[in-house]
């Protein structure tokens, strides 16, 4: 069993004493999105822990952990999103200069191979133009060379609480978001995809998708997964089966995992997140965070 820690909020950041707690005990309890009523007990004891994927923003918090999961045996890696947004869409994300000195930590303590660069999602707006990305993308690259072996790019998908967090920040419709999937825009991913493979090859860094309905195979970037089966059978000398998550996009490569992490509970609000709400509905759920519960959030 694969342990998604998580795509629905930022655990390392915000609830690694949580997560050490639950891991040391050995369970948590997984709650339904759809359905709270419907709670399941999930084994964490390490016989029935194949590998944890972690994804974050900002591990720190994390890292103080990372020793004890090493000496129980855990095999693990990191999915570490690095971009650079404005305020606007980040409002509560630590500086550039920090997160990049975490990810060069982490990358020292694991190796470059378990610490995977995300520069995710890709915002192209009337603020975030594809000259901004090529350059954003080439300053991290340069920071990074030699800490990471392959970066994860994605493009926004507008959902409905997407459109309407962007909405909220920018009453006055001055923000113009693109989104170049529909119709003949597709000539800008395209072209945006060729630039950043270009950039990531002259620093050795290889480019796969996630979630992609476009092909960019032309672009020289590979149509990936971030719950990797092939790589964590690399990583870890495994076996695991290598079919397709069905509970995941038909885009989706990643194979099947458990994930611990409850929505609207990640408090960067970046007013991207498919994962949150109103930023006050996540101001009234994280006020149900205990770190002894076998629940994250109780409601």
């Amino acid at each position: 069993m694969i342990i998604s820690v998580s795509r629905r909020t930022d655990i390392p950041a915000f609830y690694s004493e949580w997560f050490y707690n639950r891991v040391r005990e050995g369970y948590f309890i997984r709650v339904n999105p759809y359905n709270p009523a419907q709670r399941k007990r999930i084994s964490l004891e390490r016989q029935d822990v194949d590998a944890f994927v972690f994804w974050s923003k900002n591990p720190r918090p994390l890292l103080r952990y990372l020793p004890w999961l090493d000496d129980h045996g855990y095999p693990y890696y990191f999915l570490f999103t690095v971009n650079d947004y404005p305020e606007l869409f980040e409002p509560r994300v630590p500086g550039l200069n920090r997160r990049v000195e975490t990810f060069r930590l982490l990358s020292t303590m694991l190796g470059p191979e378990r610490v995977i660069w995300r520069y995710d999602p890709i915002i192209l707006s009337s603020l975030t133009t594809e000259q901004f990305h090529l350059e954003t993308f080439a300053r991290i690259a340069e920071m990074l060379t030699g800490y990471t072996k392959r970066v994860i790019i994605s493009f926004l998908d507008s959902y409905p609480k997407v459109k309407r967090a962007f909405a909220r920040l920018d009453p006055e419709n001055s923000l113009q978001i693109c989104e170049p999937q529909i119709g003949g825009g597709q000539t800008a991913l395209l072209e945006l995809s060729e630039g950043l493979s270009a950039i990531a090859a002259e620093r050795q860094i290889a480019v796969y998708s996630c979630s992609e309905k476009l092909d960019l195979s032309q672009c020289q970037v590979n149509r990936g997964s971030c719950i990797d089966g092939i790589l964590i059978n690399k990583l870890f000398q495994l076996q695991l089966p290598l079919r397709k998550d069905p509970a995941q996009r038909p885009e989706c490569g990643c194979v099947p995992a458990v994930d611990m992490g409850i929505y609207n509970t990640c408090e960067y609000l970046c007013s991207y997140c498919y994962a949150n709400g109103h930023p006050e509905i996540v101001g009234r759920t994280v006020r149900g965070y205990n770190p002894d519960s076998p629940v994250l959030i109780e409601k």
